[in-house]
């Protein structure tokens, strides 16, 4: 069993490393019911979501979800993403949120037992390591499942449990769609529209 009894558990989801995964796998993911399959099965305390906005746009397509997930229970972090044209004349969005999700994963280290995170970026092995090393235990959910895989090996052999976004995405699918096609350069849904892996460093 993943979670222990009367374990205080907190949920990091990288919002683009979500998306970009889910996509991959051929499903939207429902936020009110992710919350609710965790806290079924577990004691949350809290649930973050980080995301890069851009702020150039008038109306971004983002804004929906980021106004319902601050209402339905999910703490949101977020930051201005940077636009800028690359090499090739394509225009790019930088938004990453690695620091602002290890800043928060370090400071709540003393009052939980055990983090979720959301997100296969190797990037995050010492970071987890570090958790771990403060006594709390560390899941990752991801996929490897998704061609090519969501996640590191290093990161999948640090944790200490590995859930397949795959096996838990029935709990909460919105619709299905269709797995996303390599450099078709789709984008901007509502549910995060900055995530292409190939745009967001």
């Amino acid at each position: 069993m993943v979670f222990l009894p009367n374990e205080r558990v907190a949920l990091f989801i990288d919002g683009a490393n979500l998306y970009s995964a889910s996509r991959n796998l051929g499903f939207d993911v429902d936020y009110r019911n992710l919350l609710k399959y965790f806290k079924e099965k577990a004691n949350v305390i809290r649930a973050y979501y980080y995301s890069a906005v851009l702020e150039t746009e008038e109306y971004s397509p983002l804004k929906p979800l980021t106004d319902w997930l601050a209402y339905n229970g999910y703490a949101l972090v977020t930051k201005p993403a940077k636009e800028f044209t690359d090499a090739a004349g394509r225009r790019r969005v930088k938004g990453n949120m690695d620091i602002e999700i290890a800043v928060d994963m370090l400071e709540l280290a003393d009052r939980v037992d055990h983090m979720v995170l959301f997100s296969g970026d190797s990037d995050f092995r010492r970071l987890v390591e570090a958790v771990q090393r403060k006594g709390v235990r560390v899941s990752i959910v991801s996929s490897v499942r998704s061609s090519p895989p969501m996640v590191a090996d290093e990161l999948r052999r640090q944790c200490d449990h590995f859930l397949e976004l795959a096996d838990i995405a029935p709990e909460f699918t919105r619709r299905q769609t269709e797995p996303r096609q390599r450099g078709m350069g789709v984008r901007n849904t509502p549910a995060e529209p900055y995530a292409d892996p190939h745009e967001v460093t």
